[in-house]
């Protein structure tokens, strides 16, 4: 192909692109793609039902055709597409097919079992597998670090409180904090087991909390649980009582209709074991709502099924939105649909840190009052302001208002929290996959200020300074930016270039030079660009084994934001991405490029390989056929 993208092979693919989006669109203007995350949660999903004995047959043995279809050539289960063996994702995707009636002996389970083994066995899975295996019997419960119930009562200045870590912890938690006081049995029906997945018999193992520890923090932490276990038999009943009707209320006013708690599968599934441990029947309105929601995150195709992490229909509906504008295609329907989803009443968690400032965010799901995520709010800011229509500007107003608000003292946002960065509680034993927090990231903080720039802020303006401020602290030597919400320089890069053309920042800067020219350097041989999960350890940042189209239309983005569009690396990246798109109009990905946690939680979006590709594509049009290459909006 002509690397000059020729007009006409350009406007068709944009054509092919748009037309392929729109396919999607509900009738009510709102988008939404399947969430994918690893094994964990399908296999979650299946053991909740032998835990209540709710066992619907079919549907297990369509989670079982997914299960065995992403098992690795290691023999378990990875993280993310073509990932390492992970040890806890896989002694939970075996113990869930082998409750889905697969033999033990099978070729695939008795792989996956030699591998568990080798890796040290099932004893020492993460804190979150141990707490699965307590529940079915498989471990005592003191595998499990000692949590107390009577965390409810803690007040604001102690140490740990509940406000003092991230919302997904917080609502995976309190539910938590009822199982593992109560300590209940799973009904099991079936009696599965998995005994065979221990290298030491689990009632000899006295080491399950142990190292090896990121700090003397984590030392101090495990002498405190040591403490704690010995002393909670001694704990006041009543107080126990109290703190357990303070978990059901928490959650009760969290529930969220039949998005569930938090919106995030573990919170849910939690909610659903704390409701039956206390005795609440199947059909008492809070449980069978928390069951509705479990239910929601289902995908059921005819040959397989798999559950959903959560559900991402603002995210989607915001990002494909943007999409559509860069290709000059009407965005009324999803703006209407967006603007009716802004949380104007509820007093989220968050006003514990500001309890003067009025709501004004999105969620990322279809319903989550008490937790708006200030990413969602930028972006959808962003597209309605773009959108034009004046009926927006009470909304663009709320969202700029609670989005200056919810900023942090060192001039960074994180994605739901000010102020979430009591750092020494990464370190407690329960924090085993160090993601306990919501501190600022690059990739939020750049939203953010694309936003606040594109309604008007000026680049003076205190909050600016101070975010601008933290995003050049915050560049790393190679002159890319971590990306915490997707994968992973490639992403903070192309979102802080955004931010930094927005605010009025010359492509001549210092900062944008030096990530102009890392992103050129990592670009790959045939164009595009693509990154491995593994950079959120010690792999090279930016750099994979092959070029996936959401990272590629990133970095194309990002160069294209700050007036690089006449860069030969953009052409051969445009190029790329229209070799390789399909005639259908979409493009094939199977790589994973967003994250839930780093190095512990990884996430497929579904619609990434849509909107992405064609938001890029459509610019570079537009900034071809523009007067300037200044890209006039801040996403």
């Amino acid at each position: 192909m002509d690397i000059a993208a020729p007009e006409d092979k350009l406007a068709a693919a944009v054509d092919r692109a748009t037309a392929a989006l729109r396919a999607h669109q509900r009738d009510d203007g709102h988008f939404v793609f399947e969430l994918e995350a690893d094994a964990t949660i399908p296999a979650e999903y299946v053991l909740l039902e032998h835990y209540l004995d709710r066992i619907d047959a079919g549907l297990q043995r369509r989670i079982g055709v997914y299960l065995r279809a992403v098992q690795g050539a290691h023999g378990g289960w990875p993280l993310f597409h073509d990932g390492a063996f992970n040890l806890s994702c896989s002694v939970k995707a075996y113990f869930a097919l082998k409750a889905v009636g697969d033999d033990p002996d099978a070729p695939h389970m008795r792989r996956a079992r030699e591998a568990i083994l080798a890796a040290g066995g099932a004893e020492r899975g993460n804190v979150f597998t141990r707490a699965q295996l307590a529940l079915f019997g498989e471990v005592p419960w003191r595998a499990v670090p000692v949590m107390p119930l009577e965390i409810m009562h803690l007040p604001l200045w102690f140490p740990f409180h509940l406000s003092k870590v991230s919302y997904w912890s917080r609502t995976v938690i309190v539910p938590l904090l009822v199982l593992m006081a109560k300590q209940p049995r799973a009904r099991n029906p079936r009696g599965v087991h998995v005994a065979e997945l221990f290298r030491t018999p689990p009632e000899r193992i006295t080491d399950w909390i142990r190292g090896p520890y990121r700090s003397a923090w984590g030392r101090f932490f495990k002498g405190v649980d040591v403490l704690l276990r010995a002393a909670q038999p001694w704990f006041p009943r009543r107080g126990a009582e109290r703190a357990v009707a303070k978990a059901v209320a928490f959650v009760t006013e969290r529930l969220n209709g039949d998005d569930g708690l938090g919106g995030i599968y573990p919170a849910i599934a939690n909610s659903v074991m704390m409701f039956d441990t206390l005795g609440f029947p199947p059909d008492h309105a809070p449980a069978e709502t928390a069951w509705r929601a479990v239910r929601k995150l289902l995908v059921i195709e005819p040959d397989r099924a798999y559950c959903q992490p959560c559900l991402s229909p603002v995210w989607d509906t915001s990002l494909a939105g943007h999409a559509l504008a860069e290709a000059g295609i009407e965005t009324d329907r999803a703006c209407t649909w967006l603007r009716q989803r802004q949380i104007t009443e509820v007093v989220g968690d968050w006003s514990v840190r500001r309890p003067n400032l009025p709501p004004g965010g999105w969620a990322f799901q279809y319903e989550n009052p008490h937790y708006p995520d200030v990413d969602d709010t930028a972006v959808v800011g962003m597209l309605l302001h773009r959108n034009g229509d004046p009926a927006h500007a009470a909304s663009i107003a709320r969202a700029r208002d609670w989005i200056i608000g919810m900023q942090s003292s060192d001039g960074g946002w994180g994605a739901f929290e000010p102020q979430n960065t009591h750092l020494y509680l990464n370190h407690i034993p329960f924090a085993d996959h160090g993601a306990l927090l919501d501190p600022p990231t690059s990739d939020v903080t750049a939203r953010c200020v694309s936003f606040l720039a594109q309604i008007g802020m000026r680049s003076d303006d205190p909050v600016l300074v101070r975010a601008l401020g933290f995003l050049k602290r915050e560049q790393a030597a190679d002159g890319s930016w971590f990306g915490r919400w997707g994968t992973n320089y490639i992403y903070g890069t192309w979102s802080v270039l955004c931010a930094l053309n927005a605010a009025g920042i010359p492509p001549d800067d210092l900062a944008v030079r030096r990530a102009v020219d890392w992103l050129v350097s990592v670009q790959r041989d045939d164009g595009g660009w693509g990154e491995d999960e593994e950079s959120y350890a010690d792999a090279a940042h930016g750099r994979y084994k092959t070029s996936t189209p959401s990272q590629t239309a990133w970095a194309l983005l990002g160069l294209m934001a700050v007036g690089a569009a006449d860069h030969p690396a953009v052409a051969r990246g445009i190029d790329h991405l229209m070799a390789t798109q399909r005639e259908d109009g979409e493009w094939t990905e199977l790589p994973y490029t967003a994250v839930g946690f780093p190095r512990v939680f990884y996430l497929r979006y579904h619609g990434y390989r849509r909107y992405f590709p064609a938001m890029a594509l459509a610019r570079y049009r537009n900034v071809r056929h523009g007067n300037s290459q200044r890209v006039a909006f801040g996403f």
